[in-house]
Formats: structure tokens, C-alpha cells, sequence
């Protein structure tokens, strides 16, 4: 952390003892300078611990930094990815097609708009039954097989856009080596009417690649004949994938300057185009590509993914906040939550900076979430009377794309209610109000009280879209991903390699000889291991 930072601490610890409420009584109308009013959303922040001068304070120190610069850079090709000497580059994915964006002296936009035509051609084709599969039949199923951002971002797309999508074309996803999951969505496939997409960079991803063996022995085994025609890859490894049958025109490039989880905007992305056709695929790049343009022009102070970024960073650092629930009152948005676990943790869940020393604040904060109104029901008892503080983020959508009677306004109230909540919680004078209107004693009033006081001063954020739309959602995925990427700046970390993934999958294989026979003797492994080894063979063979 640079010196500025100081600044920021000693605002904060004032602040740290200022009930939310306060802030709103010292300022009634604070709302105006803690949020933000696009034509399709409105951003409020104005239930955060922040005021005037700590955001003025946050703006500085965003600048002393260069924040906006870095980010600018990372948008050119820099190569910022430092432990890995690579680019990061997804904005790129969604940049027009006039646009100049050169790496190692190459403009990569017209390969990256080559690649979103063949897009657009073969899902174009499946859709409209011109590519059909061994026995002529048109395609009904779409089994993506991936693993992380192969997986979690075209499948909450797909799930987020279902509204939009074509109700004949069925898209499944299968990332979980358990062989479970292939099996219970191949149950209600047909190989004549399967299309696998096979989704690996390198092609040779351990949990992806056992479950692309077992999808093709499972066509074969049931009839199916032609496994060109029900295949296709979204890899840079042309040789594996030539090896798997799959003809060259089948496969879909990738980019080593695209981290996994940023690559829905890719070829990653062929399952949502076939989903919901091309065009919409075109308005959800435009929509991340709008929210690029907002990060790198937009003034710090009316910046919504740097305000926001740095907010965080401060709820983590100052605030000791390091818990982030996502609460999605949308139905669509089911898997938001998920999606934003792999985005955030796997990017800024770090303990070393850039330069390689140990940090001695705290960095990313645990994301989890549920959709309301379920979470209401769930774990929100631990949000308002918990003694853990967690930072809570709402995420609504003013117009229903499916109305049915109130239901949708009903929804929308609890959203604004829990929000409210957090914030005001129930002090001792208005329990007492509520309980003296029952026939409880006065000793069983006395010894109600205290459970049902709320402290509220629990920090929220409400990000309302207009509504749902593949525009606004691409503009949504953006605006966190920006975050991220402030988050990682101001924590001086690395957030585009994912080196504690490695170390566990590289574990794994040492250990699987022994799992399949017991005969196999490991070194160098703990007793525990072992132990269970061998008691996964004792249960196995009883």
C-alpha cells in the first residue's frame, strides 16, 4: 500500500464508529452522491460506510495510483499478467471490428472477429437445421463439456438468457469429473439429435477430457454413427482435437492472452449463440463493451466499477468485512453468484504481491450468494443478527420478463425491504412497541427483548437493471470483472494467473494409480492419505 492509503485508514476508523444511519441523518440526501443513473441501471452504494470526503479521499488515491491508465494499458495488450508474461485481453473479445489492438506488432481484432463469424455461421446453421446430424435429424441437444470458465460462464449465460433462448434446442452442461453428471444429462439425450461442444484450451484438461471420452463412447455404444458431425471444439490444440475426431473446421480458436474465467466473450461462448442466436450474442459483447468504454473514459468520481472496486477493497481492509454475499432477486440469475466465486476469488484470492512479497492486509473476501426471495429463507438470519459482518450486494431487475399478477412487484419489495434492514435493524424502543401489543408477561416481554433486536449498520449495495436483457447482462459481467481488476490494483496482487489451482490437480494425478489399485504404494504421502486410500478400497471391495 502507498502512503495515501493512511489517509484513507484514518477516515475510515472515524467512520467505523458512525452508524449507517447517521450518514443518512446527517445527510438526507445522500442517495444523490452515492449512486449512479444509467438509461438501463441505477448503481447505490449510499448504504456503504462511506462519505463525501472519504470517496474524495479514495478518488485521489485511485489517481495517485492510475488506476484508469493501468487499466487502459491492460485494454492495449500490456502485458500485465506478470508471473505468466502474458496479456490479458477479453476486453478485446467484445471491441469492434475497426478497432486496432496489436500484440507483438499484429492487430488481434480481425482474427477475433474471424472467429465470432464462424460463430455466427455454424450456430446460424443449427439452428435453422442446416447442420443436422448421422441420421439427418435436426439437433435438440447441445451438451457443452467444460470445467470452470469453460463452464460456469456460458452456463450461466444460458441459464441468465433462457428468456431469449430457442425453446427446440435444449444446452446442457457437464464440467464435474464425477461420472454422474455426464450420466444423468445424457439420460434424456438422443445420439442422433446430440451435438458435443468439447470446451479446453489445450485439449488436454484432465476432468474435461474423461468426460469427452466417456460422452463419445456413449454415442458410439448407443448407435451413433459420424462422430464428426456431432462434435466440435472450442481449442487451440489442433492436434488433439484432429485426434478426436473432430474436423478442423469444427474448432473454434483460443487465445493464450484469455484467461478462463473472462472468456465467455470467446469462442467459449458458442453454446449461449446457439441458444439465443447470433444477434442477441452480439448485443451481450456490446453491452461488456459499453461498460469498457465507461471504465476507461469515465471520470473516477462518476466511474461505477472503480467507486465500487475501491469500496470494497476499503470494506476488506478498513472495515474488516471479508464476507461478500451476492443476492440475486432474479430467477434467471441463479448462477450469478457462482460465476462471480470463480471470477473474484480465483483472481484476487492471493497473499503475494507483484513484486513477489508477502501481504500483510487482507485481499479478496469470501463471495457466495442465492437468489432472493430464497435466501431470505435461508441465511439471511445470520446477515442480520449474525455476529459475522458481511457485505451484501442486491441485484434486481425493475421490468419482469415474465409477469404474472403482483408477483414480481412482491419480489422487488423484499428486495428493497432486506436492503433497508441491514442498514436500520430494530432498536430496543421498537421491540418493546411490537411486543407490548401481545398477552406475553412482563417477565416473558423482558426476556424476549434482546432476540429480537436487530443492530442493523450492515453494509449494501442495490444494482437495478432496467431489466434483463443480453445487453444489460454483458454490461453487468463487465462491471465486475472491472472490479476485480481495481480490486487487484490497490491490492498490488497479480489477479490473472491461478497458481493455487495447480498445485492440488498435480496432487491428484500422483495419487489416482493408487486409488485404481491397491497394490500401487505412494511415497512421500501423509498417513492420513493413506488412510484413506485404503479405507476407499476396504468400502469399495466389501
Amino acid at each position: 500500500m502507498i502512503q495515501h492509503w493512511n489517509i484513507i485508514e484514518q477516515y475510515a476508523s472515524v467512520l467505523k464508529q458512525v452508524h449507517l444511519k447517521e450518514l443518512f441523518i446527517e445527510d438526507a440526501g445522500r442517495v444523490h452522491s452515492c449512486s449512479h443513473t444509467l438509461p438501463f441501471a441505477f448503481v447505490d452504494y449510499s448504504r456503504q460506510r462511506v462519505n463525501a470526503q472519504l470517496l474524495e479521499e479514495l478518488c485521489v488515491f485511485a489517481r495517485e495510483i492510475n488506476i484508469r491508465e493501468q487499466f487502459v494499458q491492460m485494454m492495449q495488450g500490456a502485458k500485465i499478467n506478470v508471473t505468466e508474461q502474458r496479456s490479458v485481453l477479453h476486453t478485446a473479445l467484445r471491441a469492434p471490428k475497426d478497432s486496432v489492438i496489436n500484440i507483438d506488432g499484429q492487430n488481434i481484432v480481425p482474427e477475433i472477429h474471424a472467429v465470432l463469424d464462424q460463430i455466427r455461421v455454424f450456430s446460424d446453421a443449427i439452428r435453422k437445421g442446416a447442420l443436422r446430424g448421422y441420421s439427418g435429424k435436426t439437433f435438440t441437444d447441445i451438451v457443452n463439456i467444460g470445467i470452470g470458465g469453460s463452464d460456469l460462464g456460458p452456463n450461466m449465460v444460458c441459464n441468465a438468457l433462457r428468456y431469449y433462448s430457442n425453446r427446440d434446442i435444449s444446452v446442457h452442461f457437464v464440467s464435474n469429473v464425477d461420472p454422474t453428471h455426464l450420466a444423468e444429462t445424457l439420460r434424456t439425450c438422443s445420439p442422433e439429435t446430440t451435438l458435443f461442444i468439447i470446451s479446453s484450451k489445450t485439449f488436454t484438461t484432465e476432468e474435461t477430457m474423461a468426460n469427452a471420452f466417456a460422452a463419445k463412447e456413449w454415442f458410439l455404444q448407443h448407435g451413433g454413427t459420424s462422430w464428426e458431425l456431432h462434435a466440435c471444439a472450442v481449442s487451440a490444440n489442433i492436434e488433439k482435437t484432429s485426434a478426436f475426431g473432430i474436423p478442423s473446421d469444427r474448432v473454434f480458436g483460443f487465445w493464450d492472452w484469455v484467461g478462463g474465467r473472462y472468456s465467455v466473450w470467446s469462442a467459449i461462448g458458442l453454446s449461449i449463440a446457439i441458444s439465443i442466436g447470433y444477434e442477441h450474442f452480439e448485443q451481450f459483447l456490446a453491452g461488456a463493451h459499453e461498460m469498457d468504454m465507461h471504465m476507461a473514459s469515465e471520470e473516477i468520481e462518476n466511474n461505477i466499477p472503480i467507486i465500487l472496486g475501491l469500496i470494497d477493497a476499503l470494506n476488506v481492509i478498513c472495515y474488516d468485512v471479508h464476507s461478500h454475499s451476492i443476492i440475486p432477486y432474479d430467477e434467471y440469475l441463479r448462477l450469478f453468484p457462482a460465476f462471480l466465486q470463480q471470477m473474484m476469488m480465483e483472481s484476487n484470492g492471493k497473499s503475494i504481491t507483484r513484486e513477489g512479497h508477502e501481504i500483510v492486509y487482507h485481499t479478496s473476501p469470501i463471495i457466495w450468494g442465492q437468489p432472493g426471495t430464497d435466501a431470505q429463507h435461508s441465511f439471511f438470519q445470520l446477515l442480520h443478527q449474525g455476529t459475522e459482518q458481511v457485505n451484501t450486494e442486491f441485484i434486481a431487475c425493475a421490468k419482469p420478463l415474465n409477469p404474472i399478477g403482483d408477483m414480481h412487484e412482491r419480489l422487488l419489495a423484499n428486495c428493497a425491504a432486506q436492503s433497508a434492514a441491514l442498514m436500520h435493524g430494530k432498536t430496543q424502543n421498537e421491540v418493546m412497541q411490537d411486543i407490548s401489543k401481545t398477552n406475553l408477561s412482563e417477565a416473558e416481554k423482558r426476556a424476549l427483548i434482546p432476540h429480537k433486536l436487530f443492530s442493523g449498520d450492515r453494509p449494501s449495495t442495490t444494482i437495478l437493471l432496467k431489466e434483463l436483457t443480453p445487453f444489460t447482462l454483458g454490461w453487468l459481467i463487465a462491471l465486475y470483472e472491472h472490479r476485480t481488476f481495481v480490486q487487484g490494483i490497490v491490492w498490488d496482487i497479480c489477479s490473472y494467473d491461478q497458481w493455487g489451482v495447480e498445485l492440488g490437480k498435480v496432487m491428484a494425478a500422483s495419487i489416482l494409480p493408487a486409488v485404481k489399485d491397491s497394490s500401487v504404494v505412494l511415497e512421500s504421502q501423509d498417513c492420513s492419505t493413506e488412510q484413506l486410500i485404503s479405507t476407499i478400497h476396504v468400502f469399495r471391495n466389501a
